[in-house]
């Protein structure tokens, strides 16, 4: 059953850092606020409830299931009559530790036709955003393909926190005894290219989302982020560094006055958005390809397709693409 994530927000130690010098207003501000006023729904910003579902429930398969398959709780065998005398000395035994075989479980998406479906929205949604700002259409292409290849990940991870999208997962189901001898010889031709994700992986995306449903963003405020995401001057290779941190310092200092305007009391939410969005940042964008885009693309290459989607098509067509060089 879906439910909202609560509003509770996360206790934050990090002071404030200095801030860039301010730049006057520009086009990206503009356009920003145009997105905002104008295409809301492109922002995701109208409070639609995505797939949700308990965040508790990540693995509906119990952590006792299939224990034969677990090793640590055979690792350390001892002999019966030799330890029981042997640790009748010990005045303190060590704490029994949790089996976490479970942690290295492979998962896949318990209901894989709806949440795939939520997360190809997002994309789109993702997409037109950068369509929408006149800023990143000013870069050169290749400073544009450099910064899509670096950002669409916490840009899509942020848009599934906007739309509230969550999801449960289930481990990989193996296949039966009877699919083994009738898929005899064929398995290795039919079996993906690609890996499933691992429980630890997704259990910590899933509380890098939670931790920034917390935040309880406002539209606005989910529009400068996403410019301040997308404006990175230190990716490596680009052209126009010195333009897109000014891009940048001027998306971050809209963010930075609108939190002032919306939370004056709360002096440190904008230093804890920005602590926060570097969570999003560190998840692999393998994760995301495997988790969400693998069941519907297949072995194609997902950042040819973003490229198809801000370029030449305007609704996304799931089927491999030519390889387009960034």
């Amino acid at each position: 059953m879906a439910r909202r994530m609560p509003s509770k927000r996360s206790s934050c130690s990090a002071a404030s850092s200095a801030l860039n010098p301010i730049l006057p207003a520009t086009g990206l501000l503009r356009a920003l606020t145009l997105l905002l006023t104008g295409t809301g729904s492109k922002l995701g910003g109208s409070g639609k409830a995505g797939i949700r579902a308990p965040t508790s429930a990540l693995v509906t398969s119990s952590t006792d299931m299939d224990c034969e398959r677990c090793q640590c709780q055979h690792e350390d065998k001892h002999s019966a009559i030799l330890y029981t005398l042997l640790s009748q000395n010990l005045s303190h035994s060590p704490p029994h530790q949790r089996c976490l075989c479970h942690q290295r479980w492979t998962v896949c998406l318990r209901t894989p036709h709806i949440t795939c479906q939520a997360a190809s929205d997002v994309l789109v949604k993702t997409i037109s955003f950068m369509k929408n700002l006149p800023s990143f259409h000013l870069l050169p292409r290749g400073d544009q393909l450099l910064l899509l290849d670096s950002c669409w990940v916490p840009l899509f991870l942020l848009g599934l926190v906007q739309e509230m999208v969550t999801f449960e997962v289930m481990e990989t189901p193996a296949p039966s005894m009877l699919e083994k001898i009738l898929l005899d010889g064929q398995s290795k031709r039919q079996e993906p290219e690609w890996t499933q994700p691992m429980l630890a992986a997704v259990q910590w995306l899933q509380c890098s989302l939670n931790t920034f449903w917390s935040l309880d963003l406002s539209p606005k405020e989910y529009a400068y982020l996403k410019g301040a995401i997308l404006f990175n001057p230190d990716v490596p290779g680009l052209t126009a560094s010195l333009y897109i941190e000014s891009l940048q310092r001027e998306a971050e200092r809209a963010l930075q006055e609108v939190v002032q305007i919306l939370h004056p009391k709360d002096q440190d939410r904008f230093a804890l958005i920005l602590l926060i969005t570097s969570t999003l940042k560190s998840i692999p964008p393998a994760l995301i390809t495997d988790l969400f885009f693998r069941p519907i693309i297949g072995n194609a290459d997902i950042v040819e397709l973003i490229v198809d989607m801000l370029y030449e098509i305007t609704s996304w067509q799931p089927a491999p693409s030519p390889r387009m060089a960034l």
